[in-house]
């Protein structure tokens, strides 16, 4: 066993079978040319699910090579009909759910999610792939009357070789939102899956293959970031590298694009999201969703209403609320049903929001509930809520992605739009109000890719999503995100005698 980790955490008891461990690459699963594992470790327990084969640079390197070749021109899948990419990526989708219960054990098993939750992400994911498959046939281009004897015409044609990173908050979802998009538009794909939660990754490897997708054309290495992570974004016969993870690793990526060949690069990064409440809301709606914004998937969102600036006349009223809300939240096993927060997805997640709701207390914020570990094993943590939040205390700034409610104090709708907007990202906002000119003023003013009004995390396969500033590159979801994964020709035929 190599790698970090838990190198003597013993096995972990489980129902879920898990299948699949190794690379896949040619659509035949195979060790890593060095022959490392590293640990798969269940968040519950702390204790050891599997061993898991660990890609490097030279396993990228096979699988950029089985990519390009599979991407070579007169291929089986450059020659595809576009409508029967459709309904290859469609068979896909009707796989997942026909595994749907299965994937989700898996998801949980390896995430910590509670297991409804889990199956509502495998619904999402065949919804996204179902929605992309529909794309297929009706990517088009453009005629283009220029002047002169010519015909002039544009060309959609896939950007080549793709590599693709994604998180470990939404293992399964964040697959989709990359592959389905991708394979769309005609590339192929090399996928790193993050290194604490490959296995659904892995099982769909096996359905790639039932549903006849060529060799080479959807490839998944399993590792670290910076090895394998740092072998895909740094590759010179990568054409495009989409991440979604933390700012930090962001900017690593972004300069490893720009030092090797000038990929093309999509990135959807952190945030520090702002969810405004006006006194003139529905206070009990407001209260529920701002629980929700931050709780869910417990606090593991990059979007998660994690700044909750609420007005003076209501502050109070509010912070009691939510304390009273946030005591309710049931911690527990996943697997078990009315279980609303799993643990933390590994030890260094778990320790570092420790840390900030440490920070938070030192500097001055009043903790008002929760604020340590639950239980004595696995990496749970209480549901946690502070009030009397400043603005340059650490958890009003930095991202905690864990069960921490941050609840801040203003005064005037241009005084709260200032304050949210002041913070190095821009992924998501919120605010509530029964007054639709103060919701149309904040939704436009708010520096943010997404903004929900009386609501929170609204995602659907065909709206788009991404950030502003450093919360990110471009944008996934919706016919925009297909805008990621083609590049636009022009072509000029010379004529002898054009008529209009």
């Amino acid at each position: 066993m190599s790698g970090t980790g838990e190198p003597n955490a013993k096995r972990s008891p489980n129902m879920t079978e898990v299948k699949f461990t190794q690379i896949f690459i040619n659509n035949e699963w195979i060790d890593s040319v060095s022959g490392k594992t590293f640990p798969n470790i269940n968040p519950c327990t702390g204790d050891l699910i599997c061993d898991v084969t660990e890609g490097d640079k030279a396993d990228v390197d096979k699988a950029v090579k089985a990519a390009r070749e599979a991407f070579k021109l007169d291929s089986p899948w450059r020659r595809m009909d576009a409508s029967d990419r459709g309904l290859m990526i469609s068979k896909l989708a009707d796989l997942i759910e026909r595994d749907a219960e299965h994937i989700a054990s898996l998801e949980t098993l390896d995430n910590g999610k509670p297991v409804t939750d889990a199956r509502g992400d495998v619904g999402l994911t065949v919804k996204c792939f179902r929605y992309y498959a529909g794309w297929c046939d009706k990517i088009q281009g453009k005629t283009i009357p220029i002047d002169g004897d010519f015909f002039c015409y544009t060309r959609h044609e896939p950007i080549g070789v793709v590599g693709q990173i994604i998180p470990w908050n939404f293992p399964l979802l964040m697959m989709a939102w990359k592959l389905a998009p991708a394979l769309c538009c005609g590339n192929t794909v090399i996928l790193k899956p993050a290194e604490q939660t490959p296995l659904t990754a892995l099982y769909t490897c096996a359905l790639i293959k039932e549903a006849g997708f060529p060799a080479g054309v959807v490839n998944i290495v399993p590792g670290y970031g910076p090895t394998a992570g740092a072998a895909l974004s740094e590759h010179n016969d990568v054409d495009k590298i989409a991440f979604t993870g933390s700012t930090e690793v962001g900017h690593i990526i972004m300069q490893a694009a720009g030092k090797s060949n000038l990929k093309n690069v999509t990135l959807e990064l952190g945030g520090k999201s702002p969810n405004i409440v006006f006194a003139d809301c529905d206070l009990d709606h407001a209260v529920e969703t701002a629980h929700f914004a931050l709780f869910f998937n417990q606090g593991q969102c990059c979007c998660a209403g994690s700044r909750t600036y609420v007005e003076e006349s209501i502050y109070d009223e509010f912070v009691r609320r939510s304390v009273l809300r946030a005591k309710k939240r049931k911690l527990g096993d996943p697997m078990s049903s009315g279980v609303d927060q799993g643990p933390q997805v590994d030890k260094e997640q778990f320790t570092k929001i420790l840390g900030l709701i440490d920070s938070g207390k030192k500097e001055g914020a009043k903790l008002e509930c929760g604020g340590d570990r639950h239980g004595d094993k696995g990496f749970f943590i209480q549901p946690t809520v502070f009030s009397g939040v400043e603005d340059d205390m650490r958890i009003a700034k930095e991202e905690i992605f864990g069960p921490v409610m941050q609840i801040l104090k203003f005064k005037t709708v241009e005084e709260v739009i200032e304050r949210a907007n002041k913070t190095i990202y821009g992924l998501a906002a919120s605010v509530f109000t029964n007054d639709i000119e103060k919701a149309l003023r904040v939704a436009h003013a708010v520096r943010a890719g997404s903004m929900w009004v009386n609501t929170y995390d609204v995602f659907r396969c065909n709206a788009p999503f991404g950030g502003y500033k450093m919360s990110g590159v471009g944008r996934e979801l919706g016919e925009y995100g297909l805008q990621q994964y083609s590049e636009i020709k022009t072509v000029a035929i010379k004529v002898s005698n054009k008529n209009s």
